[in-house]
């Protein structure tokens, strides 16, 4: 793979609102091998695979908005590691680690191809990712993901770790599903050196059973953990929108993502590509850009930096995410799964 070139500098990305666009999550595909009751309805219909940008235009994309001032890139999904030959696309993005134009390469995974990839992913540069994980209980976690296999992501995760990955758990807070775990979750997480983040539902794509009947406040699921142990306020940034604070008891992390309870937007410092080459400024928003038709235009990057500025320009200041009995449609119609976790 290769870097194109541009008869132009490119120019960082400051939005509208003076914040530093340094955060980039690229989706490399809509399909999952699991359908997480709050991310995909059970019978998807997903993208024709020709619509996908190659795993040479996702390099070429990633490389554009790293010449752009993107120090840290997550390769997202649906989930990222069914993409066939997906970790070339990580070989090759590696190398800006290498050259030090790029501080992190990462990915958000269900952990299902964890045992296959993890040392592969260690040998690229990868030393730290996010996998989705929502219970210990086999049964509830077959029930939460529909398709999934809690023993082979256990299996994953343990795999990242022996190959010197820093794995942090993410997981989102259902109500009645896996609200009494929540606690049991953040210990056997710290047990095992890992850092936990907990998300509130997010209202994205039509989805059965209702978000309503999902949503928990992560303001309640911190009130009850500060009833067992001593919570303090920590300085700890990924570059993500979690908020975290320090366990006195348990030596861990524990991180909340709350966008519906206390939205990020102030500081928001991201944007997303999905894997047709569509560009989203803000996740709760459905303004965007296609990138695609830049990218193939032209062999030079030029027309592909202009078309980013121009979506830069248009960054809201925030999304509207909103979950209540006179909104049940979702904020956004597109699932998830399409934009990129």
């Amino acid at each position: 793979m290769f870097d194109s070139a541009a008869t132009t500098k490119p120019l960082p990305m400051i939005d509208p609102f003076g914040r530093s666009i340094d955060y980039l999550r690229v989706s490399v595909t809509d399909r999952c091998d699991f359908r997480c009751v709050y991310c995909m309805s059970e019978n998807m219909a997903f993208l024709p695979k020709k619509d996908l940008l190659t795993l040479e235009e996702l390099d070429r994309l990633c490389s554009a908005f790293i010449a752009k001032g993107v120090r840290k890139l997550r390769l997202t999904g649906g989930e990222p590691l069914v993409r066939k030959d997906v970790m070339t696309l990580f070989r090759s993005l590696s190398r800006h680690l290498d050259r030090g134009a790029l501080d992190e390469l990462t990915v958000t995974t269900n952990g299902s191809q964890l045992a296959r990839y993890a040392a592969d992913l260690a040998a690229c540069g990868v030393r730290r990712i996010n996998v989705s994980l929502d219970t210990l209980d086999p049964a509830k976690f077959r029930a939460i993901t529909r398709w999934g296999d809690l023993d082979a992501v256990l299996r994953g995760i343990d795999a990242a770790l022996a190959a010197g990955i820093h794995v942090k758990i993410n997981a989102v807070a259902l109500r009645g599903v896996n609200e009494a775990e929540i606690e049991s979750l953040v210990t056997w997480a710290h047990g095992k050196g890992m850092d936990i983040s907990f998300i509130e539902v997010m209202p994205l794509g039509d989805i059965e059973p209702s978000r309503l009947e999902q949503y928990l406040p992560l303001s309640l699921v911190r009130a009850r953990l500060g009833e067992r142990w001593t919570l303090t306020e920590s300085e700890h940034r990924t570059g993500g929108p979690a908020r975290y604070v320090e366990v006195a008891e348990t030596g861990g992390r524990i991180g909340f993502i709350t966008p519906m309870t206390h939205n990020f937007c102030e500081s928001c410092n991201r944007v997303r590509i999905t894997c047709t080459g569509t560009l989203y400024m803000c996740l709760g928003q459905d303004d965007a850009a296609d990138l695609r038709a830049p990218l193939r235009a032209s062999e030079a990057d030029d027309l592909l930096f202009e078309a980013i500025d121009r979506a830069i320009a248009r960054k809201p200041r925030g999304h509207d995410f909103i979950i209540d009995r006179r909104t049940r449609q979702p904020a956004v119609s597109r699932h998830m799964s399409m934009t990129g976790g």
